[in-house]
């Protein structure tokens, strides 16, 4: 029989969801309480306690949670137009037709990718001898290094011989060289860095693309010259996608890249891009974006893409289904993540219920929830939120990443390991039935049963890396890595080299534990902070270094993530945020504190590391507190160097308080009868509207996944509250049985909606989350 492994990791705890009830209201019903889960990582102060909150249920559909970017101008982006192929190209035509090609039509510097002009050219081959050399250039230490973060040593290798068979044969065809296959990479982001870092560091000679049949694994090739399919391009341009002699030329267009907006409903922004790449017959990596963008809602951005007529794109609205692109325009320049303003979220709350409703009739109901919810909003909009990193950021189960990377951080990488590796005994296959009342996704139950087996010896590497769910690649490339035996003695060899197994895993997600842990600090000291002194700013608090001036400069703008968090990018030596290169904070002193000239919107908190400040005054003692307790491991704020870099924190600064932009709060109280019941419209749906209102035929294919439009939708733009209750009242509103929020707010790049709806509602609302079919 097989050894047991001694890995503990059941944590027993219980496992739970939540269920639509018979009337068709929504029962949240989670792993513990919601508040236990907040208080768990530092969720713990409202900014305003004495305002009422209420119960709700958000993204019971996903047309419930609509978001619209807010470009950097501060304009709110939306889907205006439904051009199809032949009208965009029309639209974008200039008056005059240029007979003349452009004085530049390509070169290996303008190839697709998403290069500018500026971009240095691949050095130049020569043949002697009847064999072509070239002079193949050396990786910079900090090229090798990122690369080497990214797709580990031994593919990096692959990838960088790959690269120098490409130039030294120029003549080849792309499909006559190898393909380097990467490991699995299971985080978007790690991935959207890996398709940069290739076609950055190797000039667009290699592309990459995410595999559809193998989830997380990326194919890294010979960039082929041809832009678009066919002999001279569907569009007539030459080989390096310069428009033909006698066409327009790109400039005369406005610009190489081409801005659209795009529209979509329950899909995944890079998967959708990727469908969108693959009919274009273009890498994925051509398109660009400022953020990608929730699945589960209807999400409203800005995307472009490098050397693309514009019928190409609008022609795909002809397939299009729950998405569709419009609002084309040619620019000179892409788009950068983190180039947006924020978001405009409109959130429908559904099943609400109020204090001292029990027993009111609908109409009272309606003119209770109206006075409460406008007065939650009134606070919200002049008091702000405590800008928390949400639950999100630690994790989906018992053991949260924080934990992870507190015990990285005390040096227990044996413990960091079985603190991934842990699961409950709820989760077990055997445990559920085909009645089973706590439902939860089948992959959850996978991991659980392969780690189990896993302990118990009765699984090898071979069958972890076909069993365990590809979503879960930390687990199996730890397990992986421990279960190797040496050919010979059929011993473990590497069973208890922990640091190993941790560095199996892939940089980013290595580092989202550390990061994690910085945020649970960061998370306390804020709830201390605010009740220590509250809105008041006292001697000692921390500003950002000339964000306000005396003519009210701002600093520079931080890096952020295609997720809106700021992005950390790791030095040669330590784990170090991009922002810290240039954001700088400074201590208040007194006459400062009590000049009137800052406020709580301006003091930062740092998140704990080498080369940050801290307050110099109460609050700086609380991280010394807090992070040397048990529940803080034990850990110095003042010294988070480590030799492991991973683990060698430098730190970075958030803003303590976050309140909605532009002071935008908009919210409605209505009724309605059952869950299914859509209470707003679309973009896609008001555009819709208005075709059939001007006689114009408006609807394509590709409908709304809210499958056509239904009476009685109630925009929440351009109307004030008093206005859609009064509609309610006419339509018999009062007459069904539910009640519903509608609001409307926009939130800043980095802030968390959920929190935002945590202090409006108290903490009183809750996600819903489907019940899922177990059978196997």
């Amino acid at each position: 029989m097989a050894a047991k492994r001694s890995l503990d990791g059941d944590d027993g705890s219980p496992n739970k969801r939540t269920r639509t009830q018979p009337d068709g209201s929504l029962a949240p019903i989670v792993d513990t309480s919601q508040q236990e889960q907040e208080s768990a990582v530092g969720i713990m102060v409202f900014v305003a306690p004495e305002v009422p909150g209420f119960e709700c249920v958000f993204k019971h559909r996903y047309t419930d949670f609509l978001v619209n970017e807010i470009l950097p101008n501060g304009q709110v982006l939306h889907l205006t137009d439904q051009s199809d192929g032949r009208k965009a190209a029309r639209q974008t035509q200039p008056k005059h037709k240029i007979e003349e090609p452009p004085e530049e039509q390509g070169g290996n510097e303008q190839e697709i990718g998403g290069l500018s002009n500026e971009q240095p050219m691949a050095p130049a081959v020569t043949e002697q001898d009847g064999e072509p050399t070239a002079e193949i250039p050396e990786l910079s230490t900090e090229d090798s290094s990122a690369l080497t973060d990214i797709f580990g040593e031994e593919v990096t290798q692959k990838i960088v011989k790959l690269h120098g068979a490409v130039l030294r044969n120029p003549k080849r065809k792309p499909r006559e060289h190898n393909t380097v296959v990467s490991d699995v990479i299971s985080e978007k982001s790690e991935r959207t860095e890996a398709h940069m870092a290739i076609r950055r560091v190797f000039n667009s000679k290699l592309q990459t693309e995410t595999l559809q049949d193998q989830a997380g694994v990326i194919a890294v090739k010979a960039a082929s010259p041809v832009a678009v399919s066919g002999p001279r391009g569907q569009h007539g341009g030459d080989r390096n996608g310069a428009p033909a002699r006698g066409k327009v030329g790109w400039q005369e267009l406005g610009g190489e890249y081409l801005h659209f907006t795009l529209y979509k409903e329950n899909k995944d922004t890079m998967e959708l891009l990727s469908f969108m790449a693959s009919q274009l017959k273009i890498p994925a990596r051509n398109f660009e974006f400022a953020g990608t963008k929730d699945r589960r809602g209807v999400t409203v951005q800005k995307v472009a893409v490098f050397r693309m007529r514009v019928e190409r794109v609008a022609n795909l609205n002809r397939m299009a289904r729950g998405w569709r692109a419009g609002g084309f325009e040619h620019k000179k320049h892409g788009l950068e993540l983190g180039e947006l303003a924020g978001n405009e979220f409109v959130l429908t709350l559904r099943d609400c219920h109020f204090p001292s409703e029990e027993g009111s009739d609908v109409t009272k109901k309606v003119e209770l929830a109206d006075k409460l919810v406008s007065q939650a909003a009134e606070s919200f909009k002049a008091k702000g939120f405590l800008n928390y990193y949400g639950l999100q950021r630690f994790g989906s189960f018992s053991t949260g990443t924080h934990t992870t990377g507190m015990k990285i951080l005390q040096g227990d990488l044996e413990g960091a390991v079985k603190s991934i590796l842990i699961y409950s005994s709820d989760l077990l296959p055997e445990n559920f039935g085909e009645e089973s009342v706590n439902k939860v996704p089948q992959d959850d139950i996978y991991r659980a049963d392969v780690i189990r087996k896993w302990r118990e010896g009765s699984v090898n590497a071979l069958d972890i890396r076909d069993k365990m769910p590809r979503r879960f690649s930390a687990e199996s490339a730890i397990m992986q890595y421990l279960s190797k035996k040496d050919k010979r003695t059929g011993k473990l060899v590497q069973e208890e080299d922990w640091q190993g197994a941790l560095m199996q895993i892939q940089r980013g997600l290595r580092l989202m534990y550390v990061h994690a842990y910085q945020s649970l600090v960061w998370n306390r000291v804020a709830g201390k902070r605010w009740e220590l002194y509250g809105d008041k700013v006292v001697e000692g608090d921390l500003v950002i270094v000339g964000e306000k001036d005396g003519n009210g400069t701002a600093v520079k703008k931080e890096e952020v993530d295609e997720d809106g968090e700021p992005i950390v990018k790791p030095a040669a030596e330590d784990s170090v945020a991009a922002e810290d290169a240039f954001t700088r904070a400074r201590p208040l002193s007194k006459e400062e504190a009590g000049s009137g000239k800052y406020d709580i919107f301006d003091v930062v908190l740092p998140q704990p590391g080498f080369d940050v400040l801290y307050p110099s005054n109460e609050v700086g003692k609380f991280y010394e507190e807090f992070m040397g307790s048990e529940a803080g491991g034990g850990l110095d704020p003042h010294k988070m160097r480590r030799s492991w870099k991973d683990a060698s924190l430098s730190g970075s600064y958030r803003k303590m308080m976050a309140r909605p932009l532009n002071g935008i709060v908009e919210c409605r109280v209505t009724a309605y009868e059952g869950p299914d019941e859509q209470l707003v419209e679309t973009d896609l749906e008001k555009l819709r509207k208005r075709g059939r209102e001007s006689g114009t035929d408006a609807t394509t294919p590709g409908a709304s996944a809210a499958d056509g439009d239904r009476d009685g939708c109630i925009t929440v733009d351009g109307a004030n509250s008093s206005e859609l209750r009064h509609g309610d009242r006419e339509n018999g509103g009062f007459a069904r049985s539910n009640i519903a929020v509608v609001m409307k707010f926009q939130l800043g790049s980095s802030q968390y909606a959920t929190m935002a709806l945590r202090e409006l509602c108290k903490g009183g609302a809750h996600a819903y989350k489907p019940e899922f079919n177990t059978v196997r």
